[in-house]
């Protein structure tokens, strides 16, 4: 997955993410709509934090490509 692909998922989850909230906006979400935007959130995070490495790794002469999909529990975990 290069940085282009990245983005783009990101911004398909950051759409279905504003979704939800217009539609939370005028009226209550039901269970599996607050599911969804809780898993788009932690995928938003999982996704950023993609990002960041590769970008940590080319700015270190590494190959950003051995980058990785942290999982959920790791990636939730950081401090903000």
């Amino acid at each position: 997955m290069n940085d282009r692909d990245i983005h783009s998922h990101i911004e398909a989850l950051v759409a279905d993410e504003h979704r939800l909230l217009e539609k939370a906006e005028g009226a209550q979400l039901d269970e599996t709509e607050q599911a969804r935007l809780a898993d788009v959130n932690v995928q938003l995070d999982r996704y950023y934090d993609l990002l960041r490495q590769r970008r940590a790794r080319r700015e270190f002469g590494q190959d950003e490509e051995s980058a990785q999909l942290r999982p959920p529990g790791v990636v939730e975990g950081y401090l903000q």
